[in-house]
């Protein structure tokens, strides 16, 4: 952005007497030359700084706030307006003057100065508003206004316009001119993102609606599914179960077969139908955060896995004092399924099960806990199969499960605020690892809040 700079004719130059007039004369001339750029200096500076600002604003409000701030400052001005056209009226919605103006009053497009400038898609220099036929005296006359400069915002198709004014007379520059219709372009632009970006933000929103509504229907659809299943597989299994005590020494060897298969096939239907009302409820589950053992909790499942498989030999190392903060239920269930599978997958090895519970450094200095295992591993292709229901990586009847248990650890572990994710190799084990806020950042934010609602308001 230039400006032109004042040419100082022969004609206008100071005359000086004696010996020393010339020098004393271009000497003059100089500093004055000096000032004018100085000034102009110190205008684009501030044209600059408002450029950076308005490229950050997010809101009309503070492009206004930006604008009628600027606008002053670089000219030197009494007052400022920032006026939005709204519809065949101009809105004077902001101002920053000696005295008060016309803020939040509409006039008439074809009133008022700034919806002159505005229809005709240029600015408006008046050095006596008195003596300009398009000035409404009567709508300046309780004002200091003497003089003015209006520029559109957007002279194409204008949105607005910035107003400056003076309480002495001036006639306005073409610097002046030039600097505000600058700012005004640059406005235009800040105007035109809002917009974008506000009508953008609106469909993220009604987007972000959709969904949730979609996954509260499928949730409510899978509970309400899962629900109705239940009682129609119990009376399979019992209608079952009560032909083969009435027929069971009557039946052939097939039949008897038969009715095995479709036992187990119902009991492996329960298990599902069980598994997504699990995961169903999961979304019902009104979350707090506590403090959690998860060290204590682990022990606990282990001892369970023991139990229910008291010939097995594995070897189970749990870390002592693992505390973070959480639903101790959800955590409870997220532990119960990792070290249960940790305990499925090293069932068949030719070796002594290793299982670990622990926590660990990661890149960058975080830190994640994991569940690690030598047991099957599978292939980290497919890694990210594992956390969508019903895909599984191993055939059930060598590993029977419903896939519906790691996608439920999934959504427990976002639900609190972290992420989960495995590596594996197959043949050679596999590593689950997952992320929570720790006792201590749940305390710092606590404490936090608390010196925050203690404060006073200021």
């Amino acid at each position: 952005m230039t400006g032109s700079y004042p040419v100082v004719r022969p004609e206008h130059r100071l005359r000086a007497q004696g010996p020393f007039a010339g020098l004393s004369c271009h000497s003059e001339e100089a500093e004055r030359e000096i000032a004018y750029l100085r000034r102009h200096n110190s205008t684009m500076r501030r044209l600059v700084n408002a450029v950076q600002e308005l490229s950050l604003a997010r809101s009309i409000e503070t492009v206004m706030t930006l604008v009628r701030t600027a606008a002053r400052e670089m000219t030197g001005a009494d007052g400022a307006t920032f006026i939005l056209r709204d519809g065949d009226k101009c809105h004077y919605a902001e101002e920053s003057a000696i005295a008060p103006l016309w803020k939040g009053q509409r006039f008439p497009m074809s009133a008022c100065i700034s919806g002159w400038a505005m229809l005709n898609r240029q600015c408006v220099v008046i050095e006596d508003i008195y003596e300009d036929p398009r000035i409404p005296v009567d709508a300046y006359r309780p004002t200091f206004v003497k003089s003015l400069i209006m520029v559109p915002i957007r002279p194409q198709d204008p949105l607005g316009a910035i107003g400056i004014y003076w309480a002495q007379h001036h006639l306005g520059t073409p610097d002046e001119v030039e600097t505000l219709q600058a700012l005004a372009n640059t406005t235009a632009v800040a105007m035109e993102g809002i917009k974008l970006y506000d009508e953008m933000e609106q469909r993220v929103k009604e987007r972000t609606l959709a969904l949730e509504a979609a996954n509260q229907e499928l949730e409510a659809f899978s509970y309400s599914a899962s629900h109705d299943l239940q009682g129609p597989i119990r009376r399979i299994m019992c209608f079952i179960g009560h032909l083969t005590d009435r027929c069971g020494d009557s039946l052939d060897p097939q039949s008897k077969e038969d009715f095995r298969t479709i036992s187990r096939q119902a009991g492996q239907m329960s298990a599902l139908v069980n598994d997504l009302l699990k995961m169903a409820r999961l979304a019902r589950t009104e979350m707090y955060f506590e403090r959690v053992d998860l060290s204590s909790i682990a022990h606990e499942v282990a001892a369970n896995l023991r139990r229910n498989e008291p010939t097995r030999h594995a070897q189970i190392i749990i870390q002592d004092d693992l505390v973070v903060c959480g639903h101790s239920n959800l955590l409870k269930n997220v532990l119960q399924n990792l070290l249960s599978n940790a305990w499925k997958y090293t069932s068949r090895l030719n070796e002594p099960a290793r299982i670990e519970f622990g926590k660990a450094g990661q890149p960058g200095g975080s830190s994640a806990f994991f569940v690690r295992d030598n047991g099957t591993g599978f292939d980290p292709a497919y890694a990210r199969k594992l956390f969508i229901p019903f895909q599984r990586l191993h055939n059930a009847s060598e590993f029977p499960g419903s896939g519906v248990g790691l996608a439920t650890v999934r959504r427990i572990i976002e639900r609190h605020g972290g992420r989960i994710w495995a590596e594996a190799k197959v043949h050679q084990g596999a590593t689950f690892f997952f992320t929570l806020p720790s006792h201590d950042q749940l305390q710092s934010s606590a404490q936090a809040s608390a010196e925050v609602q203690r404060s006073p308001i200021t």
